[in-house]
C-alpha cells in the first residue's frame, strides 16, 4: 500500500469480532492506519467459518479473512489481569480504541471509557453494539439477522403473499462498520480540534435506520406502515421496477425523469405512448399506470433481459438484467475499479480475492497487500514505523 495515507501514522487498537467492528477498523487499516487485533486464546470464532475448509482449519477461514487483512494479530486473555494491563499499555499509545462488548462488559474488564481515559486523555474510544449504550433495550444482544428483525425493515421486504423476508446479506453489520469508520473519523478530527478524549457510541438499530432513511421518515411522521414493495421501485411508477422478459429473466428498470420515459417508449417501439394523454405527464402515469404497465409487460415477453438491457443502456434509460453475485463479480467492472485484491493466504498459499474501500482515493484504489494473519502472530506491541 502507499505510504501517503490519510491515517498514515494514526494507532488503533481494535478488540471487536464477527463482522461490524472489524470491518469498521478494517477500513481504518485500508486508509493507512496501524490496526493491532486483540482476541482471545485461539482467535475469534469467524477464524473457523467459511467455503473453505482447508482454510478454517487452519484459523484463516474466509469468515475471517473478509474484514481482517492489513491488521496485526495478538492474543491475549482478558480475563487475566496481567492481559487487561498490556491492553492498557497498548491503549497508552493508541488514537483510536474499538470494541463491540455488549454494553457495561468492557467497563466490567476494566476497559471502559473511564479506565482509557485515564491512560490515554487524547483517545479516541468507540462502543459498537446492537442498539446502544443508552436506551429501554441497551442491553441486549444481537446479530445481524437479529437486528433485520427489530429494525422492521423484515418487514418491508417480499410481497404481501409472503411473510417478512430478511435482506440476504448482513448489510447492517457491513453497514454498522461503515458507520463506525465514519464515526471515528469525525472522533480523530474532533480530537485534533480540541485535544480531548472523544467517546463514540455506535448502534446497529440506528445504522439500521439510517439505511432506509426515507421510510423512516415517512413511518415516524405519519405514523403509518409502509406497504412490501417485492421488486418493485420505491418511487412505485409504472416505468420503474423489476419485469419479467422471455425465457423468464427478470430486467429492473428505472424510467423516472420525462427524457427516460420517452426514450424507453422509443426503444420498445411505441414512441406514441409518451405522447398518449393517459401517460404524457407523472401524475397522468399514476393514474392510469395499470394499463400502461400491462403494455411493458407484454413488450417485455417478447426477449431475453439481455436484449433489452443493451437497448436500454444505449438510449441511457437506467436498467439491469437480475444477476447473481458470481456474474457481477466475473463481468470485470469490479476488477476496472480496483476493488478486490488477490492474496496468498494460509499454508498453502490459497488465492483469496479481499476487498478494498468503496471508493477511489485521487485515482488510486485503497486495498489490502497484507494478508490476515494467524491468530496469536504478532507481539503485543506497536511498530516503530
Amino acid at each position: 500500500m502507499s505510504t501517503n495515507l490519510p491515517l498514515q501514522n494514526i494507532r488503533v487498537l481494535d478488540l471487536t469480532q464477527v463482522f461490524a467492528g472489524p470491518y469498521c477498523t478494517y477500513q481504518l487499516a485500508l486508509l493507512g492506519a496501524q490496526v493491532i487485533k486483540i482476541e482471545p486464546p485461539g482467535g475469534e470464532m469467524t477464524r473457523y467459518g467459511g467455503a473453505l475448509p482447508g482454510l478454517s482449519k487452519q484459523g484463516l477461514g474466509l469468515s475471517f479473512c473478509t474484514q481482517n487483512a492489513q491488521k496485526s494479530c495478538v492474543e491475549l486473555d482478558l480475563k487475566k489481569p496481567e492481559d487487561v494491563a498490556q491492553v492498557l499499555a497498548l491503549a497508552a499509545e493508541a488514537d483510536v480504541f474499538v470494541q463491540n462488548f455488549r454494553p457495561g462488559v468492557a467497563r466490567r474488564l476494566g476497559l471502559g471509557e473511564d479506565a482509557l481515559a485515564a491512560v490515554n486523555s487524547r483517545l479516541v474510544y468507540c462502543s459498537i453494539s446492537a442498539y446502544g449504550e443508552v436506551g429501554p433495550i441497551g442491553h441486549r444482544p444481537a446479530y445481524d439477522h437479529v437486528v433485520q428483525a427489530m429494525s422492521g425493515i423484515m418487514c418491508t421486504t417480499g410481497s404481501d403473499d409472503m411473510g417478512p423476508v430478511k435482506v440476504g446479506a448482513p448489510y447492517i453489520d457491513y453497514a454498522t462498520g461503515l458507520n463506525a469508520a465514519f464515526a471515528v473519523m469525525a472522533g480523530l478530527r474532533q480530537r485534533d480540534q480540541d485535544g480531548k478524549f472523544q467517546l463514540v457510541d455506535v448502534s446497529m438499530l440506528d445504522t439500521a435506520m439510517t439505511m432506509m432513511a426515507n421510510n423512516l421518515v415517512t413511518v415516524a411522521t405519519t405514523g403509518n406502515d409502509l406497504p412490501k414493495l417485492g421488486n418493485e421501485a420505491a418511487s412505485r411508477a409504472p416505468s420503474s421496477g423489476c419485469f419479467v422478459t422471455q425465457c423468464g429473466g427478470l430486467l429492473m428498470l428505472a424510467a423516472n425523469n420525462e427524457r427516460q420515459f420517452a426514450d424507453l417508449c422509443r426503444v420498445l417501439k411505441h414512441p406514441q405512448w409518451s405522447a398518449d394523454p393517459r401517460w404524457a405527464d407523472p401524475i397522468a402515469r399514476r393514474d392510469n399506470q395499470e394499463a400502461l404497465r400491462e403494455l411493458f409487460e407484454q413488450v417485455f415477453l417478447t426477449a431475453p433481459a439481455t436484449h433489452w438491457e443493451a437497448l436500454l443502456d444505449a438510449a441511457g434509460v437506467p436498467a439491469s438484467r437480475v444477476r447473481r453475485l458470481s456474474e457481477t463479480v466475473a463481468e470485470g467492472q469490479l476488477q476496472a475499479r480496483g476493488m478486490l485484491s488477490e492474496l496468498e493466504v494460509g499454508e498453502d498459499a490459497t488465492l483469496v480475492s479481499l476487498p478494498g474501500v468503496g471508493f477511489r482515493l485521487n485515482g488510486a484504489s485503497l486495498i489490502p497487500d497484507q494478508p490476515p494473519r494467524p491468530a496469536g502472530a504478532d507481539a503485543p506491541k506497536w511498530s516503530e514505523s
